[in-house]
C-alpha cells in the first residue's frame, strides 16, 4: 500500500460541557488553563490517546492496526517481539540492520507508531521514529472558568488495621458511626469551553513509516468519533464540532512537479491555520469563529457560535475537503 503524497494541515474543533476536558496533575487535576488569559489548554497528548482508543476498538488491536502505547503495558514487550520476529537481538545491543529490520517490524504492525511515532530504544533498541503527525496543544475560543464541586461518597475505602477476612470488615463496620462510613470529596470541571486544536500531517515523514491513504482515512474517522467512545462522568459531555482539512495538492502543469508540490506544500500552515475569533480578528481568514448574534455572558453550548469557512480565500494550489 502507497505511502500518502500530499502535505495536510487541520483545524479540529472539540468541545466539552460540564465535565474536566484535561486535568492537569500538577493543579490537583483542575483544567488545564493559561494562567495569563484563562483560555483553556488540552494536550497533544490527551488527543492522541484518544485517537489511539479509537483504532483500538475499531480494529481489535490486530495488526496492521494495532497500537502500540497501550494502558497499563511494558513498551520493551513489543520491541522484544519486533526483534524476535525479525531475527534480530531481543536482548539488545543490535546493529544498524537488526535495529532497522525490528523498527520497520513496528510500523508495519502498530497504527500509532506509524502515525504518531516513538521512541523504541528504552531496552532492546529498535530506534526511533518522527510520525508524520503531529498536534498542537488544543487551546479554548473564550477564556474557561475552573470550578471545584463537592461530592460524597456513600461509602468509604478504608485499609483496616488486621483486617484480612469479608468478616473482619463487616465486624469493623457494624462499630463504626454511621457518618464515618461515608466521605466527600472534589470533582474538577468547566462549564462550557469550545477548543481548537492545530494538526499536520508530512508526506515527507509518511513514506519512511508507511502512513498510507488508509491510515489517514483511520485518522479522521478517529478525530470525528472518539468522543462517542470515551465517556466518562469527569469528562462530561465532549464532542467534536469540526475538522477542516487542508490538502495541498500543487498547481503545476508538470504532473511531476505537482507530486513535489503537493508534498512540499503550496502555503506556509500559519496562512491555512490562522483563524479568526472573538477577540482575535484577523484578516482574510480562511476559517472564522464568531459569536451568534445577540449573545450576552458566556458561551454555554455550541450554537452559541457561528463557524465559517471561506473556500475563496484559500491559496493557490490548496483544496478544504
Amino acid at each position: 500500500m502507497s505511502t500518502i503524497q500530499n502535505r495536510y494541515e487541520f483545524l479540529y474543533l472539540f468541545d466539552c460541557e460540564n465535565g474536566n476536558p484535561n486535568g492537569d496533575p500538577d493543579a490537583g487535576n483542575s483544567p488545564r488553563i493559561d494562567p495569563e488569559d484563562m483560555h483553556g489548554l488540552v494536550s497533544d497528548v490527551a488527543i492522541k490517546r484518544r485517537v489511539r482508543n479509537y483504532i483500538q476498538t475499531a480494529f481489535g488491536n490486530e495488526a496492521p492496526n494495532a497500537i502500540f502505547i497501550e494502558h497499563s503495558t511494558n513498551l520493551n514487550k513489543q520491541i522484544t517481539a519486533a526483534h524476535e520476529a525479525t531475527g534480530g537481538a531481543p536482548a539488545g545491543g543490535g546493529n544498524r540492520t537488526q535495529v532497522g529490520n525490528a523498527r520497520n517490524w513496528m510500523c508495519q504492525q502498530f497504527f500509532d507508531v506509524r502515525t504518531f511515532g516513538a521512541v523504541m530504544s528504552t531496552g532492546p533498541n529498535a530506534g526511533q521514529v518522527r510520525g508524520p503527525v503531529q498536534f498542537a496543544f488544543s487551546r479554548s475560543i473564550d477564556p474557561i472558568l475552573p470550578m471545584d464541586a463537592s461530592i460524597t461518597r456513600m461509602a468509604v475505602a478504608e485499609k483496616v488495621a488486621g483486617a484480612k477476612t469479608k468478616a473482619d470488615y463487616e465486624a469493623w463496620e457494624g462499630k463504626q458511626e454511621e457518618d464515618k462510613l461515608r466521605t466527600m470529596g472534589r470533582k474538577s470541571l468547566i462549564p462550557y469551553g469550545l477548543y481548537v486544536a492545530k494538526g499536520f500531517v508530512s508526506a515527507n515523514l509518511a513514506s519512511g513509516t508507511g502512513f498510507s491513504d488508509d491510515d489517514l482515512t483511520h485518522l479522521w474517522d478517529a478525530l470525528k468519533g472518539m468522543w462517542d467512545h470515551d465517556r466518562s462522568a469527569s469528562k462530561g459531555v465532549m464532542s467534536c464540532r469540526g475538522l477542516y482539512v487542508f490538502k495541498h495538492v500543487g498547481t503545476d502543469s508538470d504532473a511531476t512537479q505537482r507530486v513535489r508540490q503537493a508534498m512540499l506544500g503550496c502555503a506556509p500552515a500559519q496562512r491555512l491555520l490562522d483563524f479568526s475569533a472573538p477577540d482575535r480578528k484577523i484578516d482574510n481568514a480562511i476559517i472564522e469563529i464568531n459569536h451568534r448574534d445577540g449573545l450576552t455572558g458566556s458561551p454555554r453550548t455550541f450554537a452559541d457560535y457561528i463557524v465559517d469557512a471561506h473556500r475563496d480565500r484559500l491559496p493557490t494550489g490548496v483544496e478544504l475537503i
